[in-house]
């Protein structure tokens, strides 16, 4: 299989467990346990598909904020966001910008750098 296609698989299997946690009930007013090494309410960063597996998280954000904070370019990432209620924008090098849901995750192939994020108090894209 595929090193890029491994890695949509793998994230195939957090987005289950993502699901599975909003469909039992979790809700913003309390702390949730850890998904993939990434604790509510925060949206997370893995450099590959080894750190996603492992928990290891690159970087995390969580503050809500009106325009984008930098990330440090690399050739892919995972991203993972595990607010409830707030989407996350995230920045292409190549121009433009990707919304993620709450509690779901992308992949990026090699051809996308992410360079910034923002998150939004918008329960939708």
């Amino acid at each position: 299989m595929k090193p890029a296609i491994r890695k949509a698989v793998s994230f195939a299997g957090v987005s289950a467990a993502v699901l599975a946690m909003s469909v039992t009930g979790a809700s913003a007013a309390h702390a949730e346990p850890p998904t993939q090494g990434c604790p509510y309410p925060y949206v997370c960063f893995y450099v590959d598909n080894h750190a996603l597996l492992t928990g290891t998280v690159l970087s995390k954000y969580k503050d809500v904020t009106s325009s984008y904070q930098a990330v440090t370019p690399r050739p892919h990432y995972g991203v993972l966001n595990t607010r409830n209620d707030d989407v996350v924008y995230l920045r292409l090098r190549s121009g433009g910008s990707i919304c993620l849901s709450p509690n779901s995750q992308t992949v990026f192939a090699d051809a996308y750098v992410v360079t910034g994020i923002k998150i939004s108090s918008s329960p939708t894209c």
